[in-house]
């Protein structure tokens, strides 16, 4: 399972079957069951995971119960929790397993340590947090201003294959919207899409 990783990596950076094995040694595979808890909020998250297969998500309870997904992370996605990695600070998160999931556990450290072997991850490192910043930044500005309707066509253009494979109150959940304005959203597209 790691040489799907390394294929991964070698299509991002120039990197070698030889250092890839020099880089490889403290990666592990993990898999997970649908619904197992591999984070909890106070936790200290030491580290981050690539997914190989499945789906994973990060999300937040308000003092309402109610759950707030901040994040899905399908197939060749990473998912992490910053506090701890960057900070070593208690989560704000809970992540779990939506599906059974097998992924690459990588630690905190990771890209660091790479680097001295293999400079250029550095500029992979880089451009991940840069585009993690950016997905932020746009998730932010659509829950702010998008009507529900744009903010479920944006969650399609971004995770096309889970429409099928999330419940409906998820997705809900994720575009800050209730399970019946949802509802509304998928009926109001399907009209418009059957009276072209």
């Amino acid at each position: 399972m790691l040489g799907l990783f390394k294929d991964y990596l070698q299509k991002k950076v120039a990197l070698t079957d030889e250092q890839f094995g020099l880089i490889s040694d403290k990666l592990k595979i993990r898999e997970f069951d649908k619904g197992e808890m591999i984070l909890m909020k106070g936790e200290v998250s030491s580290h981050v995971y690539f997914i190989l297969e499945g789906l994973l998500r990060s999300y937040s309870i308000d003092s309402k119960g109610k759950t707030h997904i901040i994040q899905f992370a399908p197939e060749q996605w990473w998912l992490s929790e910053r506090n701890g990695i960057l900070f070593n600070e208690e989560s704000e998160f809970f992540l779990d397993a939506i599906e059974a999931t097998k992924a690459v556990v990588l630690p905190k450290d990771f890209m660091n340590e790479a680097a001295k072997v293999v400079p250029c991850i550095n500029d992979l490192n880089s451009k991940m947090l840069n585009n993690a910043i950016r997905f932020m930044q746009k998730r932010i500005n659509m829950l702010l201003s998008a009507t529900a309707e744009e903010r479920y066509l944006d969650f399609i253009k971004l995770y096309p294959n889970l429409t099928l494979r999330v419940p409906q109150w998820m997705i809900a959940s994720y575009l800050g919207i209730t399970p019946e304005s949802l509802s509304r959203v998928r009926k109001d597209l399907a009209h418009k899409h059957f009276k072209k």
